[in-house]
């Protein structure tokens, strides 16, 4: 089934094929059979089966959400208001998620995480990460990433979270079970393996020989930095490869220059580069200040922006109010911004079919409420998705 995309004002392909020609105006798009088959001026366009008036606003391509942590039960809300109060953030509350979490069904997981996962396609996301690190056991984690699985094919292994209670005594042990046991039933349902890199979390050594198992199981890594302080995990995830280093929010200038020189060196053909992902509705949720995203896009970093929904420091998945904060806050152009929601998230996924509108890739596309797609950060907090075609599972 063909379907044309008709009297679009504005059409943002971001095409890598094209880096030149990112918008388009007078065009139209062709989506048969879940894949862009034509794009071109809209007095050309081919016959098709059906056919969608844009009505003249504007279309881009479906979000890529590229971190989230939506396998939980419960909520944190007692803990947003004390922040709000002026008590800072920290890890530890993560706990609380994984004592509702481990004594919830399967059913009631699968109810809230189909709920949200429906809520973020609502809002233009089309390609959706989950990572399992409510659970905290062998059953848990595993079971975590089955259900993730329902709704996504990116799913990432979160094991080490934080150490659970039971372990906060013997952290060795602990190690000992992600890399061992825990990784055995989880690595069969995920793509990547995650560790997060903080104060209250884990250290840069735990980290370094749980991504290395994880790698040796056939996970690629990724990995949780520099959210509360500076450390060494940006190193660490460039030295290992890994497809992304999640918050930044207090890179140094070695961290920059070490995500600039991995985008350098997978620009001359090396391998691929490792993604700065920023997560501005973080900072947002928990009044930590912001990354500043444009010392990494001058030095020629990698970047995407995710929302990194979640029950503790951010409850929520939208990735226009992501946009938005990235204009406002990081230092972010609006095309810039959109880029790193969509083609951004792609690279942090490793994925080159989805984040952009070209011949060939998934027909995931969004139709705005408006005329030009940097409505998307002049009118914040308004419902400015109307319309969303393709995406993977997410509620359909």
């Amino acid at each position: 089934m063909s379907t044309l995309i008709a009297n679009i004002g504005q059409l943002v392909t971001l095409d890598p094929a094209e880096p030149d020609r990112p918008i388009r105006t007078g065009a139209a798009l062709v989506i048969d059979d879940g894949r862009v088959a034509w794009v071109g001026d809209a007095a050309a366009a081919p016959a098709v089966d059906t056919r969608i008036d844009a009505e003249g606003a504007a279309v881009i391509p479906g979000f890529v959400d590229s971190h989230s942590h939506l396998v939980f039960a419960g909520d944190r809300v007692d803990e947003f208001e004390a922040r709000m109060a002026g008590r800072p953030y920290t890890a530890g509350g993560i706990r609380t998620t994984v004592a509702a979490t481990r004594a919830a069904s399967d059913d009631e997981l699968r109810v809230r995480l189909r709920h949200l996962a429906a809520q973020s396609r609502g809002q233009g996301t089309t390609t959706l990460e989950i990572k399992s690190g409510y659970g905290l056991t062998v059953a848990d984690e595993a079971r975590a990433l089955r259900l993730a699985r329902e709704v996504t094919p990116e799913t990432t292994f979160l094991g080490a979270h934080v150490v659970p209670a039971e372990f906060v005594d013997d952290r060795g042990a602990y190690v000992d079970l992600v890399c061992g046991p825990m990784l055995a039933a989880c690595a069969p349902h995920a793509r990547f393996i995650d560790v997060f890199i903080d104060r209250g979390a884990f250290t840069i050594d735990e980290a370094r020989r749980i991504l290395i198992a994880g790698r040796d199981a056939g996970l690629t890594p990724r990995v949780h930095a520099a959210q509360l302080e500076p450390d060494a995990g940006t190193a660490l995830a460039v030295e290992l490869g890994a497809a992304s280093v999640d918050h930044g929010t207090f890179l140094t200038d070695d961290d920059v220059e070490v995500l600039a020189a991995s985008a350098r060196a997978e620009a001359a053909g090396g391998p691929p580069a490792t993604v700065a992902t920023l997560l501005p509705l973080v900072e947002f949720s928990t009044k930590q200040p912001y990354p500043d995203a444009r010392r990494l896009l001058d030095a020629g970093a990698a970047v995407a922006l995710a929302s990194d929904g979640n029950p503790g420091s951010n409850f929520s998945t939208s990735m226009p109010l992501a946009v938005a904060l990235a204009v406002r806050e990081l230092g972010m152009a609006p095309l810039e911004a959109l880029a790193a929601a969509t083609r951004g998230g792609a690279r942090a996924l490793r994925r080159t079919d989805v984040g952009h509108l070209g011949v060939g890739a998934r027909g995931d596309a969004v139709i705005l409420d408006a005329p030009d797609y940097r409505h998307l950060a002049y009118r914040p907090g308004v419902p400015l998705v109307r319309h969303v075609l393709g995406g993977e599972g997410l509620g359909r």
